[in-house]
């Protein structure tokens, strides 16, 4: 079988460790959108954002609901959201984003990681001025007009629309909106019939932090550390691209 299995069968292992990471933490969003407002997907908008996500990676069904049954009893432990910042090796900026039920496991772990690999951890508020949080939204466009769309989407707080290519090459619509506009924007997008494939909160930069090669590789373990933490539930940096 040869190098070639070998390549292959180590990719499907690293693409499903992915999606078992991804699973994990779309878990955890919904059991704190159930928690926050019931298991009902037609008056928590939260936790219908939460299912919409997690059918956007095929999450199975049946994991998708364990998960609203699992929440909505008593004993399940609630998560706290916490926000960690700091500085990667060469300078790079990092926003760590976690939910978790044992704070002193978190901050002791997400520490050690920069600690461990070059890094800082810094007080928060201190990214501030190179993050700013966004509501961002995506879909398939298909043959809709896009000049159109956006005229009927700027009541509902849109900001910019462009298309992109996602990771299997396809054509697809990203909204970014204001952090605060994202309840307006995701009403908007139902009452035009839109299917969304995802919609988020995501921290973007603002600012850019350039890297050589060699650099880019010390960072990255920080980085890939950070996001194998299970209390982690998503990192932004502004290493420049």
């Amino acid at each position: 079988m040869g190098r070639a299995f070998e390549f292959r069968k180590e990719r499907k292992f690293k693409r499903w460790a992915k999606m078992a990471v991804q699973f994990t933490r779309l878990g955890k969003e919904i059991v704190m959108a159930v928690k926050a407002g019931g298991g009902d997907v037609n008056t928590n908008s939260r936790l219908r954002t939460a299912v919409q996500n997690a059918k956007a990676v095929n999450m199975p069904k049946d994991r998708v609901e364990a998960a609203i049954k699992r929440a909505s009893s008593r004993d399940e432990k609630d998560y706290e959201e916490l926000v960690y910042e700091g500085y990667a090796p060469y300078g790079v900026a990092v926003l760590v984003e976690t939910a978790t039920d044992n704070t002193n496991r978190t901050v002791a772990n997400v520490r050690s990681y920069f600690t461990k690999y070059g890094g800082s951890l810094g007080k928060t508020g201190s990214l501030d001025f190179i993050f700013t949080r966004k509501s961002v939204f995506t879909f398939e466009p298909g043959d809709r007009d896009l000049e159109e769309l956006e005229l009927e989407l700027i009541d509902a707080g849109l900001e910019e629309i462009f298309v992109e290519a996602d990771e299997n090459g396809n054509d697809i619509a990203v909204i970014h909106t204001a952090f605060e506009d994202f309840g307006k924007m995701q009403k908007g997008l139902e009452e035009l019939g839109i299917e969304v494939k995802s919609a988020k909160l995501e921290r973007i930069a603002q600012s850019f932090h350039e890297v050589t090669e060699e650099q880019v590789t010390d960072i990255m373990k920080l980085i890939d550390r950070l996001e194998e933490d299970d209390d982690v539930q998503a990192v932004y940096h502004n290493m420049a691209e």
